[in-house]
């Protein structure tokens, strides 16, 4: 499926596919959390996710013909969100970082009164969970045992790269990016600070990891992760339930 869409649409199909990737990743946590309180935690900010990737596509096409037809080229969607679940660190530390940015971007097009204010204003509110429910775990694990304070450093360490792309400028949203990457870094870093952990050295990003996914290039568990979620849909075309 080859997917044509405005640069104002632009913006909401790649906010789209970061919620989509995001919420199919979590959902794979399904009976594989550490302990039941998670496995709701999770389902639900899942499920929070899917309500906004589904809100966001539908303002370009059909939400389904773009959830599961596009090839992996046509996906817009941050590389950090893509990446494995790994350990439950790993998870805390993608959501983390993820949370934070969305929560600030989301709180600017809310007070901008674009296309995207209703869902942002909506959104934000899901989003302000998400982020503390990341950082009441980073606080847990960085500050918890020897053993969950090296797996959540080793996760934000592993992470960190990714982050860089999220302050990339999308054509058809008028915020202050720098404002964004700016309130991130301070947030973050008093989350890590308070939590024992050290802000990861280093750039954010390599030469070519910038910008990459938001241009269709994506990492290699992407493709296996595409393949799965798009799996009954191929096999069934047309079919209903």
């Amino acid at each position: 499926m080859t997917t044509t869409v405005s640069s104002s649409h632009g913006a909401a199909l790649a906010l789209g596919d970061d919620a989509l990737v995001l919420s199919h990743r979590l959902g794979e946590w399904a009976g594989h959390a550490p302990v039941l309180e998670e496995e709701v935690a999770l389902a639900n900010i899942a499920l929070d996710l899917l309500g906004q990737a589904r809100t966001l596509l539908s303002l370009i096409g059909d939400e389904d013909e773009l959830a599961f037809l596009r090839e992996e080229r046509a996906f817009r969607n941050l590389q950090l969100v893509e990446q494995p679940n790994g350990d439950f660190a790993h998870t805390i530390a993608r959501q983390l970082y993820f949370s934070t940015f969305q929560r600030l971007l989301y709180a600017q097009l809310a007070a901008d009164g674009n296309e995207l204010a209703g869902l942002a204003a909506k959104a934000v509110k899901e989003v302000a969970y998400h982020q503390d429910h990341a950082e009441q775990w980073t606080l847990r694990l960085g500050d918890g045992t020897e053993e969950s304070h090296e797996r959540m450093q080793r996760a934000l360490d592993a992470l960190w790269r990714f982050t860089g792309e999220m302050f990339q400028p999308l054509d058809g949203l008028d915020v202050d990016w720098q404002r964004i990457k700016d309130d991130w870094h301070r947030s973050v870093s008093a989350v890590l600070e308070r939590a024992t952990l050290t802000v990861p050295k280093g750039p954010q990003t390599s030469a070519w990891a910038a910008g990459a996914g938001r241009q269709g290039l994506h990492t290699e568990p992407f493709g296996r992760m595409l393949a799965e979620m798009q799996h009954l849909h191929r096999s069934h075309p047309g079919a209903s339930w």
